[in-house]
């Protein structure tokens, strides 16, 4: 068995983002989800991109500023 976790950036825009995660557990092959979908909506300003900071990968971090046209993407 394997728990892993999926995060989808959703209506990602240059004002906001959406942020979709959700669990999935495979069992002998079979992958289902486990529990309810989580969505958080973050707005392009100082506080979210703090938010975002702290609750996302640089992988998603970056992806989300390259939208963004933010300066303060991590380099990876």
């Amino acid at each position: 068995m394997e728990l892993k976790e999926k995060i989808t950036l959703d209506m990602l825009t240059k004002d906001s983002v959406s942020v979709l995660r959700q669990q999935f557990l495979n069992y002998n092959g079979v992958e289902m989800q486990i529990g309810g979908n989580i969505r958080n909506a973050y707005i392009n300003d100082e506080t979210g991109r703090e938010q975002l900071r702290k609750v996302l990968s640089d992988e998603y971090y970056n992806a989300v500023m390259a939208v963004w046209q933010c300066a303060t993407a991590v380099n990876s």
